[in-house]
This record gives C-alpha cells, structure tokens and sequence, in this order.
C-alpha cells in the first residue's frame, strides 16, 4: 500500500511539467525573429597638431667642475728666509694684483748689488783712464814725430857740411844719434797707440760682464719681493715667515678670478647637429682649422642647481679639448665664463667658485623654417622605416614617411615628408590601421609646448 502512495505522488508532478512544455513551445512559435542591426564604423579619438614652420635651435648638454682660468703658482727664484707675509694671506682671500704678499731675506742680494754696481765702477774709470791714456800718447806721437822730423833735417844739413868741410865727423854722428833716438820715441808711441784698442776690448768685455752680474744681482733681489700678478683667490700657502725656502720651493697658489672654465664632457653624436656642415677642412692652414671652432658660432649657459637655489651665467665657447674620453667616449668643451666673481648677486647668484659642478648647455647657430614634430609622433611604417600619422582631410589615417633630421629631447626636425598644415596624431593608436576613421582633436598646449622646445625656451635634459 505504502509502494500505491509513492507512486501516486510522483504521478502528481507530471500534468505541471506537460503544461509548462505546451506553453513554452506555443511563445517559441509564436514571436517574429530578431532584427539584424547594420554594422557602422567606429571612429577613433585622437590628438592632433598642425605642422608648423618654426625656429630650432640646435642644443646639446653636458656637465663638468668650474675651474680658474689661470692657476698661478709662486714659486720662490732664490733662497733665503721668510721675512714678511702679507697679513691677510689665508686661504680663500681675494687680494689685488700688485699686493707684496711675500718677501725673502734681501740682505744677501743687496751686497752682490753693491759688490757689482762697485766692479762697473771700476771698469768705467779704468776705461776713462785708458781713454785719457790715448788722448795723452796721441799728443806726445805728435810731438815726436815733429822732433823726428827736425832732428833729420839737421842730421841732412850737417852730412852737407861735413861735404864741404864745414864740419865734423863727430858732429854728423851725434846728429845722427839724436835721429835714431827720435825715431825710437815715435815707435814706442806707435806701439803703445796700437796696443790701446785692445786693452780697450779687454775692458769693455769685462764691463759687459759686470752688468751682467749687476743685472743678475738685481733681478735676485727683485725676486726676493713675490707679488700678485693678477687680482686672485689664494688657493694654498706653503711657506710661513721665518721659514727658510730653497729654490724652486712653491710658496703660494692663486686662482684668477676674471675668468672661470668649465669642462663640459657631451656625446660626439650631441654636438654633430651643433657644427654647420658641408665646409672643406683640406685647403684650411693649421691657424684656420685653429680658428675654425671659433667660427661655428656656439653660445653657452652655465647653469648651477643645488636644491631650491638655480642660478645661470653666460658663457663664451672656448676651445675643444684635445682627445676623446676612452671610457665615455664623450669630448670635452671647454667654456669659458668672464668675471664669475663679479656676476654675483647676494641670496640670487653665488660665485662660480673652483670645482662647482655646473650644467652647460651649448647652443648651434638656430635654423628658421624648418617642420618640428614630437618624438611620439614617429612610429615604424610597413617598410621598416619612419613614417608619422596624419590625419587626412577626410579625417581617415594616413602613413607618410619622412626623412628625420636632428633631434634633442622630445623633438625632431623633420627634413622632408611633412608639409605645413598638415595634422600630426600625437596619440598612441593601437592598432594604427591606415585609412580609419578619427575624431580629431587640436592639442594647443602641446603644440606651444613643442614651438618653445624647439626654439630654446625651454631647458633641455
């Protein structure tokens, strides 16, 4: 009986089920099918700027330490102990050209002065002496050479009257004595006017001798006064006062201050777009490929940033350094910045003191006219090479390929493939199918941003 009951009650659930299936095939059956929607094509947002000629300004950027332009170093010319130092010799002081800063023991110096002045002296008087000596022996030759001649005319009359009988023998030999004698005075004076020059050589080169060691005396005690030869910063003291220095011993060093360097280390590839192109270096002489970095026409900023503080000064291209660097592979410009002293404003600029490290930007001659775009903008095309996307005058995608040019930072000059007015997508379209639709939209801000890069307006990293 229990079995008749169970059975029953799942017979109970069967007419529902039957019911539901009867009601569920007659709503099938009975609705129209769905309509089918068309496919429309879906256009694509982007950002887009016009192409416009504008001004580049070629730039490139290195870093380097602030150096004087002139280390000078005071090196002491003779020996001798320390007798005096300028009172405000220290470290880090700024002292006027010309100031006495040092000065060695003189009193050596000024005997050898005294000993040579004394030496000329006597080699001057001993050449007066020697001057009146031939004035005197020239008026006695005069004098002998009228008593020669008298003393043979009376030695001629009397061998005549010794002819005629009018004389003696004797008297003719004793006149002939007194010409003999004569003719001696005149050939000693004869010799010593010919030895005379050359006793006055003897003297003139040992007066030029004199004045030599004078001038040599006189120079050692100048040496011993050693002063500033331009306005500088004392770097280093190595000698203190009544300190013996020997020759040759540094005693101070000095930095200039009218004019600091910086070597600034950058990329051969960063500086190519610097230089103008095309000049013919063969026919150049080594004084014109001297002077040739000076007609590329590179202007300079050296820039100093140390937390809030941000301070620039103008610098003037200089010269290239002589090798590359083997480790960066990079080549050093040499900048100069006048008066990095006296550029400074208290609480705005400090000096551009020795070792600071700087930024410097160098800047080619600029380029008007020419097509800038973002870097973003420039993608791979089918082919392998550059090309930008441009949005159409039927707001559809186009490849153009272009021929890129120089590029610093986030901008590149194109060389050919763009023309004015054209749309540049500065979107990133994934996937970039030519031909799709867009909806363009101008980025203003961006392209300000991108005029003001290309001219300089904006510093480069």
């Amino acid at each position: 009986m229990s079995r008749l009951k169970r059975w029953g009650r799942r017979l109970l659930v069967l007419p529902p089920i039957a019911v539901g299936a009867v009601i569920l095939a007659l709503q099938v059956t009975g609705r129209d099918a769905p309509e089918r929607a068309e496919i429309e094509e879906t256009a694509r947002p982007v950002r887009v700027i016009e192409a416009t000629p504008a001004r580049f300004v070629p730039r490139a950027l290195g870093y380097g330490l602030a150096q004087p332009g002139t280390v000078w170093e005071a090196v002491a010319e003779v020996s001798g102990r320390v007798v005096y130092r300028h009172p405000d010799l220290e470290r880090g002081r700024l002292i006027e050209a010309g100031t006495l800063i040092m000065r060695i023991d003189p009193t050596d110096y000024e005997l050898a002065v005294a000993r040579s002045q004394a030496n000329v002296e006597s080699i001057d008087a001993q050449i007066a002496e020697l001057a009146l000596r031939q004035s005197n022996a020239m008026a006695s030759m005069a004098i002998a050479e009228r008593g020669l001649a008298l003393a043979a005319e009376d030695l001629e009359r009397k061998k005549r009257l010794l002819a005629n009988g009018n004389t003696s023998q004797s008297a003719v030999d004793q006149a002939e004595t007194t010409a003999l004698s004569q003719r001696q005075k005149v050939q000693d004076l004869q010799n010593q006017l010919t030895l005379l020059p050359a006793e006055r050589r003897v003297l003139e080169a040992t007066l030029a001798l004199n004045r030599a060691q004078l001038a040599e005396a006189e120079n050692d005690l100048a040496r011993t006064e050693i002063r500033l030869p331009f306005d500088a910063r004392i770097a280093d003291i190595a000698a203190e006062q009544d300190q013996f220095v020997a020759a040759g011993q540094t005693m101070v060093v000095a930095d200039s201050i009218d004019v600091a360097e910086v070597t600034a280390q950058m990329g051969i590839d960063r500086l190519v777009p610097l230089i103008e192109q095309g000049i013919d270096l063969s026919t150049l002489t080594a004084q014109q490929l001297s002077d040739l970095p000076g007609a590329w026409g590179l202007q300079a900023i050296v820039r100093l940033r140390i937390g809030e503080l941000e301070a620039s000064w103008p610098g003037r291209f200089d010269r290239v350094t002589d090798m590359v660097d083997p480790q960066t592979r990079t080549i050093g410009l040499v900048i100069a910045v006048e008066e990095p002293y006296r550029q400074a404003q208290p609480g705005r600029r400090p000096p551009l003191a020795k070792n600071m490290f700087v930024e410097v930007e160098v800047r080619g001659q600029p380029r008007d006219g020419v097509i800038v775009i973002p870097r973003v903008a420039v993608h791979r095309g089918p082919s392998g090479g550059p090309v930008v996307y441009v949005a159409g005058a039927d707001d559809r995608l186009a490849f153009r390929p272009i021929e890129p040019g120089p590029a610093q930072d986030d901008v590149m000059v194109v060389l050919s493939g763009l023309e004015a007015g054209d749309r540049i997508i500065v979107t990133d379209l994934i996937p970039a199918v030519e031909g799709m639709r867009l909806i363009a939209t101008v980025d203003s801000a961006l392209a300000a941003r991108l005029l003001a890069e290309a001219a300089g307006d904006i510093p480069i990293r």
